[in-house]
């Protein structure tokens, strides 16, 4: 058996960081992700589709994005179980209770693990509901899957852990489920782990809506009855260790899905032009200006030459005052002195106040000497 295991769309993000006609695209890009897992789905073959919560991003969703999603699960064509999450958790006023959905969706209703069997698969899918956007206890306690020849799997929206405010699962509970694998949803990295002989794993959101979900962002494919010791292909790296579990061994690949990625990029000043790409990248890209600098980069002027060569852009500047200059801390001056105090007031800074303390350093200077600094 194959399936498919996604999480974490959160259609309909108001993605308040880019400008608004962006906004717009990036939550018209997010509104294709439904269909891009449906072709997905078909292309692999899959005969499950487990969605672990937060497809919505909130109660504010448009009638649209409803339609797009319930005809993208629609065209599936196999079983597809939806557990909601924290951020669109069921409630009589929901999409999940108010939108028509196809056939072949079932929508986990309830805070208990309730169990679907699927007998053509030869197997159970076990899964529960947010009924509030909050839940401290762990949504696990006390089960066990029955030892009776079926395949047992697990569709929950949770953080692992023994505790938080997003329903903890104790690694112990994943154990003692005798789940051959646990579909979550929640964290939006890639995420995986082992609890007896439990897989368990995070597939992380499709795509990224900000600078804090970098690199390539995609679903899982999960095949069960391949050769042993088989596990999690990470997309951020080498592979993970291999899982061996046994009499139900199961292999989970990352596959990549998302339209463009969030990137976050180191450019010394000195080389800016040339390392902007030819032609643009479809990426949104942070560019963090590094070098030595005497004056404060034009932050506006960098950003509009490099525009052209990123669908959006945006730069930090983390340059730092000339070695040589510094040297001049030991002159028996005004200068001296006040660099030798702006030198001692780096480093002891913490990271958040020493771009204001550099900044300080750079217009100190200009007044001391009588030149002129620019502040973007």
């Amino acid at each position: 058996m194959k399936l498919l295991h996604a999480s974490d769309f959160h259609l309909d993000s108001p993605l308040s960081g880019l400008p608004p006609e962006k906004s717009a695209q990036r939550r018209r890009e997010l509104r294709e992700i439904p269909a891009r897992l449906a072709k997905l789905a078909r292309d692999e073959g899959v005969d499950l589709v487990l969605l672990p919560g937060d497809l919505f991003d909130g109660a504010r969703v448009y009638p649209e994005t409803v339609r797009a999603l319930a005809r993208a699960l629609g065209d599936m064509g196999v079983p597809v179980f939806i557990a909601p999450g924290n951020h669109d958790y069921y409630h009589s006023k929901s999409p999940y209770a108010l939108a028509n959905w196809p056939d072949n969706v079932h929508i986990f209703t309830q805070p208990e693990l309730q169990g679907i069997e699927l007998p053509s698969l030869n197997c159970v899918v076990h899964g529960r509901a947010f009924t509030a956007p909050h839940r401290e206890d762990d949504p696990l306690s006390g089960f066990a899957a029955p030892d009776d020849g079926r395949l047992h799997l697990l569709c929950v929206h949770g953080e692992v852990g023994t505790a938080g405010g997003y329903a903890p699962i104790d690694p112990k509970s994943l154990e003692r489920s005798g789940a051959a694998y646990a579909a979550l949803g929640h964290v939006h990295a890639a995420a995986s782990g082992k609890a007896g002989k439990t897989l368990w794993a995070y597939p992380g959101c499709p795509e990224g809506r900000g600078f804090d979900e970098l690199g390539l962002k995609g679903a899982l494919i999960v095949a069960f009855d391949e050769p042993a010791q088989l596990g999690i292909t990470s997309p951020d790296g080498p592979p993970m260790a291999p899982i061996d579990l046994g009499v139900q061994p199961v292999a989970a690949r990352f596959v990549p899905v998302c339209k463009r990625q969030y990137r976050i990029e180191s450019v010394n000043i000195n080389s800016f032009t040339a390392a902007l790409p030819q032609g643009e990248s479809p990426d949104l890209v942070r560019l963090l200006l590094t070098g030595e600098s005497r004056f404060t980069p034009d932050l506006a002027a960098l950003a509009a030459q490099a525009a052209p060569h990123f669908f959006h852009v945006e730069l930090q500047d983390r340059t730092t005052l000339p070695t040589d200059l510094w040297a001049r801390a030991d002159e028996d001056s005004l200068t001296g002195l006040f660099l030798r105090e702006m030198r001692a007031r780096l480093d002891s800074a913490d990271e958040g106040e020493k771009d204001k303390l550099l900044l300080a350093a750079r217009f100190g200077l200009a007044a001391l000497e009588g030149g002129e600094d620019v502040r973007p």
